[in-house]
């Protein structure tokens, strides 16, 4: 006899994870992904950006470019963290996402794939939480780091019992 289902069960990650459960290096790589043209046009959407640089190749030529060229944003945002599987480890210790920096290292052009990658390189422990703070980099398809920065999470430490 099998048990009645429990939506609280139904998850990507099983076992969750507290402040205390992470170490200093541990890496969390999130998918690649090709900038296309349809990305390119959804970031324009959500953006309201119309920079030129971005949107009309011929433009971009016409200044010596060799295609348009991704937005900031629109790479910063490759590195986010839901788009792993970090934010399932921590369904139940998360209490906040508190910063984001990042620097912009080398162009990012239409056809691009990016790899973006988070590392552990932060663990302040507090009373009864823990900042986590998380190394991001992303690198384009030649092996360059186009972009890195940080992130920082307030988790929860593991509840007594």
């Amino acid at each position: 006899m099998t048990a009645p289902f429990d939506p609280k069960r139904h998850r990507m990650v099983p076992d969750q994870r507290w402040f205390e459960d992470f170490a200093l290096g541990e890496r969390f790589v999130l998918p690649s992904r090709t900038m296309t043209g349809g990305i390119f046009a959804a970031f324009q959407a959500a953006s309201g950006d119309n920079h030129p640089i971005h949107y009309d190749r011929e433009y971009c030529r016409a200044h010596g470019w060799p295609d348009m060229l991704a937005h900031g944003f629109q790479v910063a945002i490759q590195s986010c963290a839901g788009a792993g599987l970090f934010p399932f480890l921590v369904e139940e210790s998360m209490k906040g996402f508190l910063e984001q920096s990042s620097r912009f290292l080398h162009p990012v052009v239409l056809g691009d794939t990016l790899y973006p990658a988070l590392t552990v390189d932060e663990l302040t422990p507090q009373r009864s939480t823990g900042i986590l703070g998380l190394a991001s980099t992303i690198h384009n398809g030649h092996g360059r780091l186009v972009m890195d920065g940080r992130q920082r999470y307030l988790l929860r430490r593991r509840p007594a019992g």
